[in-house]
């Protein structure tokens, strides 16, 4: 295995992830702060899942995403 290319797909793969979740969460929240769903106040649950096809890896991450 050639380490360098593996942390660098790795990295490429969370970058990629990071930057899509953060886009979609971004233009949830904005869509229903316009429809009057939310105050701008609230807290979230936030739960990511990452999977690893082939090896079975299935990992969890959670934590709270806040508005104010």
């Amino acid at each position: 295995m050639n380490e360098d290319v593996f942390n660098t797909s790795i990295r490429k793969f969370l970058k990629a992830l990071g930057v899509t979740a953060q886009r979609e969460i971004e233009k949830a929240v904005r869509k229903a702060l316009e429809e009057g769903k939310l105050k701008g106040t609230e807290k979230f649950p936030a739960k990511a899942i990452v999977s690893l096809g082939g090896i079975g890896l299935s990992h969890e991450v959670t934590g709270e995403i806040e508005l104010e």
